[in-house]
């Protein structure tokens, strides 16, 4: 029997360092296992790499259309391995820097695969051997990895997960994705800035369905403008290998049509990564696939918690570190000091794309009288200096008490202004006093003034005229 830890987390992403660095903090023995490298998900093949991907791409594409700032870039060219060395050397610095905060804060980090065993035991095996240690406290944190659907071919080589794709060490002539939620559109950014023929394959009737439809459509028509070919309410049949490619064959208005290209990138969503987290009569209660936890994220196994993407809500980085804060708080004695329940949710595109509360659509559903109020970039100063796509700013607020309950954003630096929103909508912060503080000019920022003088009928800048 090894160590005896206050407090045991099994997973070292966003959700598992961020709750063990917190209980460290307030006494707890805490101690890590990680069966690979610490940052998780997030930081080795998901969030930092994808959007390290997303800004290179971004100023190869960028280079090339400058001639409208009247800069003339001449045979502008790129380097994919130094762009992947650039994605590495990214990610490294930031697992470093986790490594430093854990060792920092006297947790000890344990290489291993973490198995839950009975009598609050967690039993690790790795190279080095097998070694069994118990905690007062378990925290699952063992996040999610890539979903594969049941389609016959999709075995084949040439298909490959977001984890694989990462891998590659040229960049694709050509791809098609399978599914068209957020990471569909990243990783089709960043190949067709790179010059890849991209198809996006999506079963719903349109892309990143769960968000505002405004957004949707927008978003549609950009990615169509830079060459990518989208099929939405599509039904991924198979897929073949056909001269050396791949064909996914599909069902679109009742004829079946095949697309052919160099691989096959299979992104319809990830799946909780409980494979081996569970030892021989250990089994919390589980709802589709997802560990079953209630308000505080207990699990039905006394002193067990879980977080992050093992359990039911959206899989975001910042969601499972709010929750790792908000579990750690709570062994303290804590009453939690973070609201997890108001989760912003962020696209890599270009323009970015960000959300949170509420959509006009689903405050209808749910009975709830709300005004919006929307503000169109193109008569935004910084937008026109810095010639910027289609996009808007767009809140909901409640119609009797003018409360922001929504807010859904498709512009530049959408992803960094949300987070004023945020705070709105968690604090049920009204439109008068979000309006208290001036915001400078010239920003992107100004948008959300705009909009919400709009959303109460005081808005006093001009609008663009609409094509007639």
């Amino acid at each position: 029997m090894g160590e005896r830890f206050d407090v045991i987390v099994i997973g070292g992403g966003p959700g598992g360092y961020v709750a063990a660095i917190k209980t460290a903090k307030a006494g707890f023995k805490t101690a890590v296992i990680e069966n690979r490298r610490v940052g998780g998900t997030c930081l080795n093949r998901g969030c930092i790499p994808a959007k390290a991907m997303v800004h290179a791409s971004s100023i190869y594409r960028e280079m090339k259309e400058s001639a409208v700032f009247g800069v003339e870039a001449s045979e502008v060219s790129y380097d994919y391995h130094k762009i992947l060395e650039y994605k590495e050397d990214t990610t490294d610095k930031l697992c470093q820097g986790i490594e430093q905060l854990l060792k920092a804060n006297g947790v000890t980090l344990i290489s291993g695969k973490g198995t839950l065993e009975k009598g609050k035991t967690v039993r690790v095996v790795s190279q080095e051997g097998e070694v069994c240690y118990e905690a007062e406290k378990i925290i699952l944190a063992a996040g999610s990895k890539p979903l594969i659907l049941p389609i016959p071919g999709l075995e084949l080589p040439g298909v490959l997960t977001s984890d694989e794709l990462f891998r590659l060490e040229e960049a694709p002539e050509s791809l098609v994705i399978i599914g068209g939620g957020v990471i569909s559109v990243e990783f089709a950014s960043v190949y067709a800035n790179l010059g890849c023929k991209v198809t996006i394959v999506e079963a719903m009737p349109r892309l990143i369905p769960n968000m505002d439809k405004e957004i949707s459509q927008n978003l549609k028509m950009i990615l169509k403008k830079r060459g990518i070919d989208i099929h939405t309410s599509a039904a991924v049949q198979r897929v073949e290998e056909e001269d050396g490619q791949y064909a996914c064959v599909f069902v679109e208005k009742e004829k079946e049509v095949r697309v052919s290209a160099q691989y096959v990138l299979c992104a319809v969503g990830r799946c909780p990564n409980t494979e081996g987290l569970f030892g021989e009569g250990v089994q919390p209660a589980m709802e589709r696939g997802r560990v079953v936890v209630d308000e505080d994220f207990r699990t039905s196994i006394e002193g067990v918690y879980a977080i992050g993407d093992l359990v039911k809500g959206m899989q975001l980085a910042h969601l499972a570190s709010a929750q790792g804060v908000y579990v750690a708080e709570r062994l303290m004695g804590k009453e939690p000091a973070i609201d997890v329940h108001t989760v912003p949710g962020c696209v890599y595109t270009d323009p970015e794309i960000a959300s949170v509360g509420m959509t006009e659509d689903e405050a209808k559903e749910q009975g709830i009288a709300v005004k919006t109020g929307k503000f169109i970039m193109s008569a935004n100063g910084k937008s026109l200096i810095t010639k910027e796509e289609r996009g808007f700013v767009k809140v909901i607020v409640e119609a009797e008490t003018d409360v922001i309950v929504g807010a859904q954003l498709m512009c530049a630096r959408a992803t960094d202004m949300i987070g004023e929103l945020v705070t709105a909508v968690v604090n049920r912060l009204t439109v008068q006093q979000l309006l208290r503080g001036m915001r400078a000019h010239p920003t992107y920022n100004e948008a959300i003034a705009e909009a919400l003088e709009d959303a109460v009928g005081e808005a006093v800048h001009i609008m663009p005229k609409k094509k007639r």
